[in-house]
Order: C-alpha cells, then structure tokens, then sequence
C-alpha cells in the first residue's frame, strides 16, 4: 500500500537581512547561524578569539537584532494546515509573519510549531525575527523573583560582571565559564521551515525495545498533531518489514503504537566491545517522512546494596562494563562554526582514543540530531545532563512550564537512540547550595526549590522514557538525597576536584576510591600553534594579559607552573614551558585513571574533565581546540586500554604492585615482563610471567619493593598477548622527574609507507621520556609522549584527519621530535 503525499515543507533557511537599529547597522546573516559569524563575515567585528578581543565584542551580545527575509509560497504550499517550525531560536524573540506576530520565544532548547494557518500568502512573504536583549530580560527576572537565586561565579572570571543566566534558557556557558569566552551569541541555529499538513503532522517517534533469547520487539510510538478530527495514514519501516495503518485522530496531539518484531537481531555495543549495527527506521505520515537509526541493545544501570555501599556501574547486554571517556562541552562559541565535519572530528578522537562513553555537561546544550547519530555510529555512550549547572534556578509556574516542553521535546527527540545511556537531573546544583551566602543563609528554602524543578525532571523521564535511569544531579549520592556527597566514594558518582582546586599531589588521586568518577581533571596550555593564533610574540608569556585572558580559571596559570616546579626542573624557555604543562596535565589523569581502573569492581567508570574546547584557551581539555590531540589524548589512548596494566604503589611508597586490567568479555592470558631500568641506560630484569586474568576484572600480578629500585632506576614494563603480540608498554618513576639526571639522548627517525599510511621508527641511544613526534598536517600518531630505551625501536603509524590523505614524503619535511631531557 502507498501513502498518499499530501504533506511537504518549505525550507525558510538561507539568506536573511540582519540590522541593529540601535546601531545603524544593517548586513547579511545566513539561517541557521548567529550574529557573530554574520558581523565577522561582514569584516564588522575582530575576531573574538585573538588577543582581548572579547572585551571589544561584548556589546554584540548586549544589542537588539532583527532578521529578515521575503519567501514565495505557492498556492499548493499553503493549501492546508501550516506550521511555522522554528527550533533552537536564541533566545528572547519576536516572530513576526508578515507584519503580524504569532509567536514569542525565551527558551533556546526549545522547538517552536506555531500554527499559521491563512496567515501565508500565495506569492510573497515576510518572515521577521526581533531578538531582545537577553542579558537585560536575565536581570528583570531575577530583580522580580521574590527571593535572590545567584547566579555561578564562574560568570565573573577576568572581571567580568556576570549574566543571570539562571533565569533565561540558553547554553550557560554563552555567559563564559572558567573555561569559556563570554560571547552570548543570538541567532536560530536548528530546523526552520513552513509545514504544510492535509490534516496532522509529525511530533515525535519514539522506539522501546524487549529483549528476548533470539528476538528483539520494538514498540513504536508516534506523536501526530492533527488540526482537527479526521483519518490519517502513516507507516514504519524496518529490517524489511513495513507497517501501514489508517488511524482516527482527534483535534491535538494523538498517540499510536505499533510492534515489530525483529527475529535473530544484530545487537549494538560500545566501542571497543562490539560491533554497532543500525537498523534504520523509516516513519512516514502522508508524505512528510523521517528516519532513525536504531541500535539493540539492553542497557541497565545496576545501582544495589553491596558489601561497601552501593554499586554504580553500567550493564550493557547483559555484561558490566566500564565506562571509560570524557565530559563534553558545546564544540565552539560561536555556534554557526560547529558543522557535522567538526563534529565527526571531535567524537573520533573521542573513538581513536578507547573512549565508550562521554558526558554532556548540563552548562552546555543538547546537540544537534547528527551528534547522537554519529555516537550511535562510533558506539559511544551518553550521560546526559539536563541543562541546568552549578547554580539554583527559579521553580515558578512559568518557568517550570517552559522547562517542562523543553525537557519534553528533548527525550522524545532522542529516546530512540542506542547511545543514549541516562538522564541525569543537573550539574553540580546540589552541591551549589554550599556556594553562596544567599543559598547558605536558607538552606531549607533552596532544597525545597531545587527539589520543584528536579522531581519534575524525573517524572518526565519515567513518563517519556521509562526504560532509562533518572539520576538527579552529578554528582548525587541517589534518589532524594539532596545532601552534600562530592567526597563520598562508597556510592553514586563523585566528582573530585582536590588534586586541582586544592593545589594537592598527583598521589592525592590514590586517597580516593570512588564508584563512578565523573567529573576531574587538571589544566595545561593549549598547544604552541594554537597559542600563536591568538597572540603576538610578546604575548607569550603565562603572566601576559593575552595570556591571563586566555585562562578563565582564578590561579590557573599560576596553578599549572606550581605544579610543574613540584614535579620537573623548571623549563628553559615558554615553549617548552607549554608542552611540559601537557606531559603534566596527562600524568595527573593518568594517575587517576590507572589507579581507579585498578580497583574494578570497586570502580566502573572515569569521565575526566574534558575533551574539548570551546575557543583557544589554558584549560583541562585533552582536544585544542580545533581538534588536534594535546599529549593528555595520547596519554588517554594508553590509559584506556582495555587490557592493560599499571603501577600502584602503596600508601607509603614502599612497594608498588603491578595490576592487570581486563575489560573485554573474555578471559585471556598475558606475558608481563618488568624490567628496572637507569635513566642512563643499563636494565635489569624484575619479573616475567604469566598471568591469567578473567573476562572484566583486575588483578595483582606481581610486587615489587621500592628499596630494591637504585636511585637512577625506574620501572618498565611491557605485556603480551599469548600469540606473542605486544599489547603495551607502561613505565613508573618512583621519584619526581625533577630527582633524576636525565641524559641527552640522540633520536633517529625513519620514514616508511605501509599500507596506505606513513609510518615513523624512533630509536633512541639513551633512554627518551615522553618523545613527542609533530608533523605541520593535522593529524595524530598512533602513539605519543612515549618511552624510548635502546634497543627498542619503536613505529608510529600516522592517521591525517578530516578525511585526508598522506604519503610518509608529506610528513617528513615538517617533522619534529622533543623529549624531556630538552626542557630544561
């Protein structure tokens, strides 16, 4: 049976004009876009990113702006029902359709289906924008709201004077954070078309899915809005099946299910523990048609009592896995530069470096559709936060009635996806009540606020998507536990700051033992070539105010050469400098993440604080901005092994014991072979044998005294596979890196291509910490930041990025090699 096609839209995206009367100010903008990225196309502005530039810009964000546009409707366009469809408009709006408004925005996370029917002409029509001023509509709100809600601090890093970002729904982090630019862009940056409907149109899809032995069923429910009573026709397709049916609607929002058996199922898993097979969804309602990708799998979260507490840890089609990856921020400040190219970029970095779960944080947003579709693609796992952070928000009628769509509109829209693995409520909102004087002085008030907001949350999460796990804040210790549990490691997740924050050791990692760690991390600059796209030559010094601009966190910079002098000799020069912040930055997560992984099943998850950044800045990702790997990624792509193995010392450093990780779901069996090597040279073998180790566990291998170590010497270790192959290498320094005399070492390189891919051998006379190859060609090696001895060479296969392609003779010439000896 065919559907009839009665239902068509008409794209509204492109070309508008764009005026700021209060300016005088009139150019082009491009639909979806934003403001900033028409004025620098326009040569209107500087670029908000280089030097101080930011100061200069503000009053982009503190200015009225209008867009306009004239489209042709024909009369076959608008005979039917209309729907103006606008999502994602940012934030305070009027939309006018020619002349007359029919709708008022304030909600960014939000998609607008205004009915215009008979306000569309045949022929031409003008469809016009009026974005208020959002910092001005922020501070009315909060200045009426009968009792004072703060907005975060972070708002008022490098002396800015704050937005109450609180009050309105945009990405808080437009507002800047510790982190992040204050930009405040405004704009439309999702679907923008005129839906024309014979009687009803589509709302939402949404896919629940039964596991059986060799079966999976899909219950399929369709959100339709029909204008008035009447019958509509629509149909499923999937895995070759199809489903037509003809349904009475009733004037409003109507609901239909429909099953479908899928027998023998390819079933989805994350990175690096399965395939992730899609079965695409085909809905269609008289015409207007969208698609799905669906991934089976089961996924559970297994939060019960134990011998400790209680258990946090994901269960994936029937296995625990862990949860190893990283917190996501939005991909730019300037929304119109994030594209599914830059996208794609991120979350395969995110992919090349073991990662099967990132977090998106509640300051950002909720990404666009292509995200989720290429997390499902990569198998890549989500937990989501709501977008709210670190700050209360109002619980009035008003506000909690826009969230309430927001919310929504939200799961519905992505509910169906397989790498969506849990909602979480919030931020850091719980643990805000401690922050501020306001919340302090009435505690009781602001939980009782904060709980207004929160509960609905859930509610909506087990109306909307009952199969997934609500969790009320990050970090929260459980349901209805509104207390303070930031340092508690028994149960629920934990986000630990104190290595950090509190100026502590990289040891300090080792005193906590957490469930989940979802949230930690340490900063390093940016890279070099990054840097010199933001600063002159005089600016680069980490006292500069250029470079104080770029470091939004009070003592970051200050911060990360503190510990630097802890741990190193002092670098020779800013360059150096730089690339020592990263060799850092990599060690404290890597000491985090090695030691947690070790305690499994203690531990099940570690989401380091972040992966990527939002402009060029000094920050705790281990992505620059723009992409390219900082030393943290590669360090990240060992770390995350998912058969590894790793040095914990004991609680006085006395003796360090070697553990064998196992991630995968099988038992295997590996050769450790620990050698004590001179930083001059001589080795001497500690330990080698077999060991088996079960499917998804981590066990002691073998001990080792500290005493019996000579004062040059550290520990080496490599492990293989039972065919022989080598699986890794790891190393561990006893002492502070600055406590050895490390020896020049001489570094040859070679080139060769093998398979399509540029190959580069590094072989050292001496031993070479932390060997770093760059090449100009964006891109990553297989490896970085490595431990070169003699005698054992070691190849690097480069992977370009973007798509391109690269010959060894590409490479050669812009080749360099750094290591730490050549720091200081």
């Amino acid at each position: 049976m065919t559907i009839p096609s009665f239902n068509t839209a008409l794209d509204l995206s492109g070309a508008y004009g764009l005026t700021a009367p209060s300016r005088n100010i009139t150019t082009a903008i491009t639909l979806p876009g934003d403001v900033h990225g028409a004025l620098l196309a326009a040569d209107l502005i500087p670029d908000p990113y280089f030097g101080e530039n930011e100061k200069v810009v503000m009053w982009v964000g503190e200015t009225e702006w209008h867009v306009e546009r004239r489209f042709d409707a024909s009369a076959t366009d608008i005979d039917g029902y209309l729907t103006l469809t606008l999502s994602e408009v940012d934030c305070i709006a009027t939309i006018l359709l020619n002349g007359e408004v029919v709708a008022r925005t304030d909600n960014s996370f939000v998609r607008n289906d205004i009915d215009v029917t008979g306000k569309v002409h045949q022929g031409e029509n003008t469809l016009r924008i009026e974005f208020g001023v959002a910092p001005d509509v922020a501070k009315a709100r909060s200045d009426a709201h009968p009792f004072p809600i703060p907005f975060t601090y972070n708002y008022q890093t490098n002396g800015l004077k704050g937005i109450h970002m609180n009050f309105i729904r945009k990405a808080a982090c437009h507002a800047g954070w510790d982190w992040g630019i204050c930009t405040m862009p405004v704009g439309v940056y999702g679907t923008m078309s005129l839906r024309k409907s014979r009687l009803a149109r589509q709302e939402s899809v949404e896919v629940e899915q039964t596991h059986g032995a060799n079966s999976v069923e899909l219950s399929i429910r369709t959100r339709v809005f029909a204008f008035a009573h009447g019958e509509v026709e629509l149909e499923h397709t999937i895995d070759g099946q199809t489903i037509t049916d003809k349904v009475s609607v009733q004037k409003g929002e109507n609901v239909f299910t429909h099953n479908v058996t899928i027998q023998n199922p390819k079933i989805w898993w994350p990175a690096g523990q399965g395939a992730q097979p899609l079965y695409e969804l085909t809905t269609n309602v008289e015409g207007e048609i969208t698609t799905r990708k669906i991934g089976l799998r089961k996924l559970e979260w297994i939060i019960e009592k134990d011998e400790i507490d209680h258990s946090f840890k994901c269960r994936i089609n029937g296995r625990d896995i862990t949860m190893m990856g990283a917190n996501w921020i939005p991909a730019d400040a300037i929304p119109s530069r994030v594209t599914p190219a830059v996208i794609r970029d991120l979350l395969e970095s995110a992919k090349a470096a073991n990662m099967n779960m990132l977090r998106i944080w509640g300051g950002g947003q909720y990404e666009p559709d292509y995200f989720y579709d290429l997390c499902d693609e990569l198998g890549i796992l989500l937990w989501h936060d709501f977008m709210f952070s670190c700050m209360s928000y109002p619980s009035d009628r008003d506000f909690l009635a826009s969230v309430e769509t927001e919310i929504t509109q939200q799961v519905r829209r992505l509910s169906h996806h397989a790498s969506i693995a849990l909602w979480c409520g919030d931020n850091e909102v719980i643990g805000s009540l401690n922050w501020y004087p306001e919340t302090r002085a009435e505690k009781e008030r602001y939980i009782a606020n904060y709980d207004r907001l929160n509960s609905m949350l859930h509610r909506i999460v087990e109306d909307e998507d009952p199969a997934r796990r609500f969790w009320p804040s990050s970090p929260s210790l459980g349901y209805m536990d509104f207390s303070d549990g930031w340092h508690s490691d028994t149960r629920g997740d934990l986000h630990y700051w104190d290595v950090w924050h509190s100026a502590k050791s990289f040891d300090a990692y080792r005193s906590v033992n957490p469930r989940f760690a979802s949230e930690f991390g340490f900063q390093s600059f940016t890279s070099m070539n990054v840097i010199e796209t933001f600063s002159e030559e005089k600016d680069r010094n980490p006292s500069s105010p250029v470079m104080e601009n770029h470091q939004r966190n009070n003592g970051g910079n200050a911060r990360i050469i503190e510990t630097m002098t802890r741990y190193f000799r002092f670098p020779r020069d800013f360059d150096q400098m730089v690339f020592l912040s990263q060799i850092q930055q990599g060690l404290a997560i890597k000491t985090a993440i090695e030691y947690w992984r070790s305690t499994k099943p203690r531990c099940m998850g570690t989401l380091y604080w972040q992966i990527n950044d939002i402009w060029p800045v000094a920050s705790w990702s281990s992505l620059d901005y723009g992409g390219q790997w900082k030393l943290m990624h590669h360090m990240a792509k060992r770390f995350f092994r998912l058969v590894n193995v790793v040095a914990v010392p004991n609680a006085d450093g006395s003796e360090i014991t070697l553990r064998a990780i196992n991630d995968t779901g099988r038992p295997l069996s590996i050769a450790l072979e620990v050698i004590a090597a001179k930083v001059t040279g001589e080795s001497r073998t500690l330990f080698s044998g077999n060991s088996a180790i079960s499917a998804d566990a981590a066990i002691s291998v073998t001990t080792v005294a500290a005493e019996g170590l000579a004062a040059d010497e550290f520990l080496y270790f490599t492990w293989k596979d039972a065919s022989g192959k080598i699986l890794g290498e790891n190393d561990y320094f006893p002492k502070p890196y600055k406590a050895y005399e490390l020896v020049q070492p001489s570094i040859s390189t070679s080139w060769s291509d093998r398979d399509g891919q540029a190959v580069l051998t590094l072989s050292s006379d001496k031993p070479a910490f932390f060997t770093t190859a760059s090449v100009n060609v964006p891109g990553y090696f297989s490896d970085n930041a490595v431990t070169l001895l003699p005698g054992r060479p070691v190849e690097l296969t480069f992977t370009p990025r973007h798509g391109a392609t690269v010959t060894a003779s590409d490479l050669s010439g812009s080749l360099s090699v750094r290591n730490l000896a050549e720091t200081f």
